[in-house]
């Protein structure tokens, strides 16, 4: 079963990726096509990498692994916030400072 639907992705927008002269080649897999000069994103495998990450979380998870929350959209940051702060790990939903890791 997956861990989204179609209809929750396409009513948060997701399929909508860069504007077509942002090109990166390395996206071609993941784009459906474009339209009106934006790639629309193919949410099947959308929904199979998301898959495949939650799976990942979970295994680090299990192993006692940290995990870093990042989301510093205006829309993401509490989604961000109340995901993190439940699961007891780490964010940043405002401004990323650079260097803050490295």
């Amino acid at each position: 079963m997956a861990i989204v639907s179609m209809r929750e992705l396409l009513e948060a927008g997701v399929h909508f990726g860069h504007q077509t002269r942002r090109w990166n080649p390395k996206m071609r897999k993941f784009i459906y096509q474009p339209r009106d000069g934006i790639y629309i994103l193919d949410l099947h495998r959308t929904i199979e990498c998301l898959e495949r990450a939650c799976e990942f979380v979970k295994e680090r998870c299990a192993e006692g692994a940290k995990i870093l929350f990042v989301g510093t959209k205006k829309q993401a940051q509490e989604v961000v916030k109340e995901a993190a702060e439940r699961t007891g790990m780490f964010y940043v939903n405002r401004r990323w400072i650079g260097g803050l890791l490295t």
